[in-house]
């Protein structure tokens, strides 16, 4: 409280004091006496990274799902659902690795398909061993055996799967594997888990304890920014931009990426985890097939990012849908930054009239950062740092209960709330529990009005700032002990 002077400490212990008369549950007094700790941040050596790659349709996603003990990478019964390299968290027998899956790698394809072979080229690249998937039931194709040439050349170590050997019926089928001259085809069932620990105890004698590709990262991360937004308004196209390489597939067929992708990149000397995901088309219960668990993704990756980047296309009218992705930030709890994207492609005129339907559509939201740029050039890319670190410092903020209730108590005074049927109710006590983002609570005499909550924020806004991250208030009412007689 050395903030304070003496009069507003002696006003701080009164309203703690006076509080006391009135009926609290322990939720009240652990709310009241609740701090907040201070994450510690420490090194750690970089994971090894194990890439699974095949042609299309052998079953990689679904052995990644069987590895990583849940159902994270999508899965389809038809070829060319994964199209980016996905990074996964995975464990075998206490040991850490991250899993990379890929899109199918096919010969001499061209546009999008093209694009999805470079992404499992890199992957390779990036990888301290690879898993090779290959479909027992089908055996070797030709594009496997180009696989086999490219995974040479790459010298890298090499376990070969040969999967969907349902049943020890089927595992003569893998004995043609051999061929390919990789050693053992070790057979598994990726759809029902056969012979999948048996593979992995494999994997585990090649890979190494620290990886040689991955560098280390801090304990609790970089800050971790979701890419999100409507289909085709360029995140892919914005995080390649900030990686300075094609990290993502970028294609003018929309809903090109369906997997969420992190990547771990540098900005002004400091690093950030982006995070490109699907494109949000609708709500998710009118979304189906891949699109549906895609959906389910997106929202998976907000919940674990700390910022949501949200763009949209500035050369398009401001729709429904790039409205209600900017809601499901603030829903999040997440703080928040407005990328218009494709500035430079529209004229002056375009830019006014954005802007006017940004103020208008958001009029419950000027506390948003917005950015003005274009993803594919990277002009006025260098701005996004600024207008991250903003919104994440004020998504952080906490505000002391002395200068908090101090506040509160000049802004009451001067501004008390309506007489409702000749009560007026008031604010007795506040407190800000925690921060990320920052939640207030409010012990009142009497119900509290939405309006009266929207004018406290807005004065919290505007006396401590919190540019960019959304406030959460509630209100508890308690009622005065009565006295015994």
């Amino acid at each position: 409280m050395s903030e304070l002077n003496e009069e507003e400490v002696q006003r701080l212990e009164l309203l703690r004091d006076n509080l006391e008369n009135y009926d609290l549950t322990e939720e009240d007094l652990a709310v009241l006496e609740s701090e907040e700790l201070e994450e510690d941040f420490e090194a750690r050596p970089g994971q090894p990274v194990l890439a699974i790659v095949g042609r299309p349709n052998v079953g990689k996603s679904s052995l990644v799902n069987r590895i990583v003990g849940k159902r994270v990478a999508v899965v389809q019964d038809t070829p060319g659902v994964t199209r980016d390299r996905v990074a996964y968290e995975a464990s075998w027998n206490g040991r850490d690795f991250t899993l990379l899956d890929t899109g199918g790698w096919e010969v001499d394809v061209a546009g999008i398909d093209a694009s999805v072979a470079r992404q499992a080229e890199t992957a390779i690249e990036y990888s301290d061993a690879v898993l090779l998937v290959v479909d027992a039931t089908v055996g070797i194709t030709h594009t496997d055996e180009q696989i086999v040439r490219l995974l040479r050349g790459a010298d890298k170590p090499i376990i070969l799967a040969a999967n969907k050997v349902d049943s020890a019926m089927q595992e003569s089928d893998a004995t043609e594997l051999w061929a390919l001259g990789l050693g053992e085809p070790h057979v598994v069932s990726a759809l029902h888990g056969r012979g999948t620990g048996d593979l992995l105890d494999e994997v585990m004698k090649v890979l190494p304890l620290e990886s040689a590709v991955a560098e280390a990262a801090p304990q609790g991360g970089p800050r971790r920014i979701a890419l999100v937004g409507r289909p085709n308004v360029g995140k892919s196209s914005l995080l390649n931009q900030l990686a300075g390489m094609e990290r993502v597939v970028v294609d003018p067929l929309a809903g090109t990426t369906r997997d969420p992708v992190d990547e771990t990149i540098w900005l002004d000397g400091e690093p950030w985890t982006f995070v490109d995901t699907a494109g949000i088309r609708r709500r998710v219960h009118q979304t189906s097939g891949a699109d549906y668990y895609a959906s389910l993704r997106t929202q998976a990756a907000l919940e674990k990012a700390e910022l949501g980047l949200v763009l949209l296309d500035a050369s398009e009218p401001l729709s429904e849908q790039d409205i209600r992705v900017i809601q499901q930030v603030v829903d999040a709890g997440r703080a928040l930054v407005i990328v218009c994207n494709k500035w430079d492609m529209v004229d002056e005129e375009r830019q006014a009239e954005l802007n006017k339907e940004l103020d208008r559509e958001l009029v419950q939201l000027q506390w948003v950062e917005r950015v003005n740029l274009s993803a594919k050039t990277g002009w006025h890319t260098n701005r996004l740092t600024r207008a991250m670190n903003e919104a994440l410092d004020s998504w952080g903020t906490r505000i002391s209960t002395g200068k908090l209730n101090s506040f509160l108590g000049e802004l009451s005074a001067a501004h008390p709330h309506p007489v409702r049927s000749g009560k007026q109710p008031r604010v007795l006590f506040a407190t800000q529990p925690r921060s990320n983002p920052p939640r207030f609570v409010l012990f009142a005499s009497g119900f509290i009005e939405a309006g009266y909550r929207r004018f406290i924020e807005n004065q919290l806004r505007e006396k401590f700032g919190f540019k960019g991250s959304p406030i959460e208030i509630s209100v508890r009412v308690r009622e005065k002990r009565t006295r015994k007689r």
